[in-house]
């Protein structure tokens, strides 16, 4: 069907001045079709009409539903499931098994750091290993000097306290060696670097034979993963709406990508402070990732009242959408039509649409905005 447009009724209303007509009506006299007029007034929201009865009127109804506020938003990663990948060897990468936008899993290989840090983390570690066997075997001797009468207490203890020491030395080089995931049994200057999540990598910031680690590349982030199995949505809503706003409120969020899909979400967080430019309050919307939603897309959440409200509804046909706004025509006395902006709102059955703003109940709207295009396209 072909949809009326402001810009041609607004043309043909240039056109139309005063005493030339335009549209048709009929002649009883004569028994013929003549044109039916419409006029410039002036005034660019009124349509002045020879025969408004050519124009059929019909009462807008009503109906019973929550009260919804539209606003627009952005897709972000919960900051919660982002996750960084730390090296925690400096030295330099000798193989990347991932890359950005990779979705990745729990455990698997992102890369492998060549790192000296393993080299002296092994030093210590057989080092530590050779002390503690000498000062388990002096510790054993002196047990048995004291044992005999050969040595005091305190020099018993001394050598207790030096085995102590030796042991909490291998632990820790033990410990150091498990951290950087050397196998003792097999050590090598080649470190594995795994992820610590599921999910897709968001941030890349080591290449093939670059520095990794805090000591030669100033980071220890290699990568950056996010789980996004839920997302947020961030929305600016203006400063006169945020009355309407709630924490748990339920959120339909619509993408253009996907026009016929409605995913369902809940309002976690109400930003504190306004963007001063714009009087805009931070919303945040919470929801669950079909699969659908990407990081950046633009959508549009409409947010629910828990309250109903009435509404007036009126046939799809006397709506005028131009460039993303709504139109409708009322009778405005004698023999004029007045353009009136409204919000439209869902479509109901019987091909009639929801009006959130604009038009109230009862209120007499043209039935058929084409009509009114078809007699100004006529002259």
């Amino acid at each position: 069907m072909k949809k009326p447009t402001l810009l041609k009724i607004v043309s043909c209303l240039a056109a139309c001045v005063l005493p030339l007509g335009c549209g048709k009506k009929f002649n009883p006299a004569s028994g013929e079709v003549s044109q039916a007029q419409a006029v410039e007034t002036g005034n660019a929201a009124l349509v002045s009409v020879q025969n408004p009865e050519q124009y059929p009127l019909v009462a807008a109804g009503r109906v019973n539903a929550p009260d919804k506020l539209n606003v627009t938003g952005s897709v972000f990663p919960d900051i919660s499931r982002e996750i960084p990948v730390i090296s925690l060897a400096s030295g330099r990468v000798v193989d990347i098994r991932a890359r950005l936008d990779d979705n990745v899993k729990k455990g698997q290989l992102l890369l492998q750091v060549q790192s000296p840090d393993i080299t002296n983390a092994y030093d210590t570690y057989l080092k530590a290993v050779y002390d503690e066997q000498m000062n388990n075997k002096a510790y054993v001797r002196a047990k048995d000097l004291y044992a005999h009468g050969a040595i005091s207490q305190s020099m018993l203890e001394q050598a207790e306290d030096a085995e102590n020491d030796a042991k909490a030395d291998l632990n820790a080089a033990n410990e150091q060696l498990a951290t950087l995931g050397v196998n003792k049994s097999h050590p090598s200057s080649i470190v594995n670097v795994y992820s610590p999540i599921s999910g897709v990598i968001v941030a890349q910031n080591v290449t093939n034979a670059a520095a990794a680690g805090m000591t030669y590349s100033g980071s220890a982030t290699a990568f950056t993963i996010a789980d996004l199995s839920e997302v947020w949505i961030i929305c600016d809503v203006y400063e006169n709406d945020l009355p309407q706003v709630h924490l748990g409120q339920q959120a339909q969020i619509r993408l253009d990508a996907y026009p016929g899909r409605v995913l369902n979400g809940r309002v976690s967080d109400i930003g504190p402070v306004l963007d001063p430019t714009i009087r805009t309050a931070k919303v945040r919307i919470q929801i669950a990732n079909p699969g659908v939603l990407r990081l950046g897309m633009y959508v549009t959440a409409t947010l629910l009242s828990p309250r109903n409200v009435e509404h007036a509804v009126v046939p799809a046909t006397a709506i005028l959408h131009l460039h993303d706004r709504d139109w409708v025509f009322e009778p405005a006395g004698g023999k004029q039509l007045k353009r009136v902006e409204v919000t439209g709102g869902d479509m109901l059955p019987g091909n009639m649409q929801e009006i959130l703003s604009g038009v109230a109940p009862g209120q007499l709207v043209v039935r058929d905005i084409l009509a009114l295009e078809a007699t100004l396209e006529a002259q």
